[in-house]
């Protein structure tokens, strides 16, 4: 007979992925690093809020996950957010710190995400939150000249 063992981070991830708020407040209890990342960079936090899970993303930052957590390629769960759309999520990150103006490895920002992919709602919330629409992404390119590529017109007006 043959047994397998089933790697706890998996299971986290999984977890984190599903939005299963009772698993992890378990794992939390029982003392599980909650800032472990994958392969990827990814941790538990960027996994939650990327796909839209408010209370395991709420339960993890009450747990103290890292809020400007960066993944591989520099991106933090606020930037994964205003590429989706999440508005109440990228709210409660930003009332729990996230860095508005993080840049990650392309020199990207959760602004620069929000305009390119017609997040207005979440445009205005993050100018509201000291957002600089000057930064340049590595391209030499601001949330502006992603808003004119883009045609939207409703970012040009709010930048």
């Amino acid at each position: 007979m043959s047994f397998y063992s089933i790697d706890p981070a998996i299971l986290l991830f999984d977890a984190a992925r599903k939005g299963d708020t009772e698993y992890l407040k378990q794992q939390i209890e029982a003392g599980t690093d909650i800032n472990i990342q994958d392969a990827k960079g990814f941790t538990l936090l960027i996994i939650a809020a990327y796909d839209g899970h408010l209370e395991t993303t709420r339960l993890l930052l009450d747990a103290n996950a890292d809020v400007n957590a960066q993944d591989a390629s520099g991106n933090t769960a606020l930037m994964g957010v205003s590429f989706k759309g999440y508005a109440e999520i990228a709210q409660l990150l930003l009332e729990r710190g996230a860095d508005v103006n993080r840049q990650n490895g392309n020199g990207g920002t959760a602004l620069m995400f929000a305009t390119m992919f017609g997040r207005n709602q979440l445009v205005r919330l993050l100018l509201e939150h000291g957002a600089d629409r000057y930064i340049r992404d590595l391209r030499g390119q601001t949330a502006h000249d992603i808003a004119m590529m883009q045609g939207n017109e409703e970012a040009l007006t709010i930048l």
